[in-house]
């Protein structure tokens, strides 16, 4: 599907791409992984002809779609639905065609819609918008009044809608929710073409995707299987190319002494000049290299405090109007580790922000100790940094007492260079503002630690490097993540957040991934909650006699359609009283699915059919 040959890019004073090779295959789903800066959203760009290589070729099929989610979608009048319908280019097209086509085109463009199911097209807009956290009301609303991350995830249905040959995902998780993430994981297992798919999330990597192609070095290395597999992978590759290397410069190390040894003797000249060039052709192997990941520092508080730190009876809390959460009754510990669950816009920050003592709660009683400490971190901060800032200018303030070398030292533990450390917040990558925030937050000794969507901006190694420090931290978690892997190494109980209020879930990550998938599935089925069909016309007034030349190559157009129909399921029924057909069991297998499609598309060529011949009718009758 797409075929990278010895690509070569050079940009910002550095090279991504040092003759770059790797071949895709088709229908792959393919995770794409690096570290942070390694060049892995420059490589989609290159894709896309956005940025043009210095060397080497990029192909894929001519006539193949590509398609990419790297911005949210426009504030537009337009309606949700309508929207995500528009991204099938074909099907939009066909028709608008349909309005003003010859009787002896139409026949043509119904026979292609339902080739491409068009019917069926905004029911499954529908369950895509439902997965992505979009409720029924959300369809007809216009998208000018949903926020950039509402918007963000909008452009993600339009292209799992399109199905393009080749998708490309960047970090599609990151706008989402843990319900979005766990819909999405299971939507790409079935997706039916190629994706790329730049992803830390491990597990959507683990279960989603079919392959690895690892960034590192400017090369391109391609891992069947998914993260976990590459892992093992590389590591085994790691140790080889560590071994030969050592056998390679012993072999070249005993052949050089013999070398050093004998080049002077008359006797054994000849041979020490035969092992000269044995030692020019030698194969170089390159070093191993371990990439080098900053640990986080989450101290832990000096002194415990007595149970509970916190105990809510009968708390509600909001923003002035009716409560957001109420009937809150839970409990705190000082080793509690807490995994808030539920959907976007349920209460989970409401509950994180009145936790932290920056909301105050309307109703009901709150029992905390007054020497607690809290440590928030929530993913706005970032947002909220001053761009002409600098990591130095922050710890300043934070730390005004300490000297400077001190102040260089920790930022030199938090993985900030010396060159880092004065340079501008605009110039820090999303993974370095995270981990400067992150690592300042707890600098205080915190007994409780919440943090809401702590790895937005993390790769896979700083992720594993703050789950490690979270589980070295003796102090309170509350987490808020739609990173499984994080949530599942992290938290040892699970409170949910639905229906107004906070409980506790009984069960684990597992369980909660099938409860989810399971509630979607019961809601696509449930007539009730499934967005309804767009509103149907209403009948236009009978027409003239001389409009009715239009309504007449409609019905002409949807007999043809019948015909077309009625003589393929013949064709099938054919096939099924034939009985050589049931010679081959997988031959009468899709036979018999075909036959029942047939069905379903014979039905609704003939309700086409009778409602134009009705509409006709009609229009006939009245134009005398």
């Amino acid at each position: 599907m797409l075929r990278i040959h010895d690509l070569v890019f050079d940009a910002w004073g550095r090279r991504f791409f040092d003759h770059a090779t790797v071949t895709l295959p088709i229908g792959a789903k393919v995770g794409l992984v690096g570290r942070n800066g390694a060049g892995k959203s420059t490589l989609f760009k290159l894709i896309l002809g956005q940025l043009g290589a210095g060397g080497g070729d990029i192909d894929y099929p001519r006539a193949a779609r590509i398609a990419a989610v790297d911005q949210e979608h426009e504030a537009t009048p337009i309606p949700l639905l309508e929207t995500v319908l528009a991204a099938d280019l074909e099907r939009a097209a066909l028709l608008a065609e349909l309005e003003t086509a010859e009787p002896e085109r139409m026949g043509d463009i119904y026979a292609r819609l339902n080739e491409i199911d068009a019917d069926r097209a905004p029911s499954r807009a529908a369950e895509i918008l439902s997965g992505l956290g979009f409720s029924t009301a959300d369809l007809y609303r216009p998208m000018a009044e949903f926020s950039g991350g509402w918007r963000m995830r909008v452009a993600m249905a339009a292209a799992l809608f399109a199905e393009p040959d080749l998708l490309l995902l960047d970090e599609p998780t990151n706008y989402l929710d843990m319900e979005g993430a766990l819909w999405l994981e299971a939507r790409l297992k079935k997706y039916p073409h190629s994706a790329l798919i730049i992803s830390h999330d491990r597990e959507l990597l683990d279960h989603s995707v079919d392959a690895i192609l690892h960034l590192t070095e400017g090369k391109l290395d391609y891992y069947t299987g998914g993260f976990s597999s590459f892992e093992k992978q590389r590591a085994e590759k790691l140790r080889l190319q560590t071994a030969m290397r050592g056998k390679i410069e012993a072999k070249r190390a005993h052949m050089q002494a013999f070398v050093d040894r004998f080049r002077a003797s008359a006797t054994k000249a000849r041979q020490a000049q035969s092992r000269m060039k044995m030692i020019a052709k030698l194969e170089s192997v390159a070093p191993a290299i371990e990439e080098h990941v900053a640990p986080f520092l989450i101290p832990s508080p000096e002194r415990p405090l007595a149970p509970p730190l916190v105990r809510l009876e009968g708390v509600a809390v909001g923003y002035g109007g009716p409560p957001v959460l109420h009937r809150l009754n839970l409990r705190l510990d000082i080793d509690d580790r807490i995994g808030l669950l539920g959907v976007n816009g349920s209460g989970k920050s409401t509950f994180a922000k009145m936790i932290a003592g920056a909301l105050p709660t309307t109703g009901g009683h709150v029992h905390r100790d007054r020497r607690m400490k809290v440590a928030w971190f929530h993913q706005h901060q970032i947002e909220a940094m001053d761009p002409e800032d600098t990591p130095l200018a922050i710890i300043r303030r934070a730390i005004p007492e300490a000297s400077e070398a001190q102040r260089r030292s920790r930022l030199a533990q938090f993985g900030m260079t010396v060159q880092k450390a004065e340079t501008s917040v605009a110039s820090l990558s999303g993974g370095e503002r995270a981990r400067l925030l992150l690592n300042m937050v707890a600098m205080e000794r915190p007994h409780l630690l919440i943090l809401d969507e702590p790895t937005n901006h993390l790769d896979i190694d700083s992720r594993r490097a703050l789950t490690e420090a979270l589980n070295d931290y003796s102090g309170a978690v509350i987490l808020i993540t739609h990173d499984r892997s994080l949530m599942e190494m992290v938290a040892d109980r699970l409170w949910l957040v639905t229906d107004g209020t906070v409980k506790p879930f009984d069960g684990d990550m597992d369980d909660y991934a099938k409860f989810v998938l399971d509630r979607a599935r019961a809601a696509n089925r449930n007539p009730a909650k499934t967005p309804p069909p767009a509103p149907e016309p209403a009948a236009p007034p009978a027409p003239p006699k001389g409009a009715l030349a239009p309504l007449k190559r409609k019905l002409e157009a949807a007999e043809e359609v019948l015909a077309r129909e009625t003589k393929l399921f013949a064709e099938l029924d054919a096939q099924l009283a034939d009985p050589a057909t049931y010679n081959n069991p997988a031959k009468i297998v899709e036979v018999k699915k075909r036959h029942a499609r047939m069905i379903e598309r014979l039905e609704e060529a003939e309700a086409k059919w009778m409602a134009a011949a009705e509409v006709y009718e009609t229009a006939r009758v009245a134009a005398g």
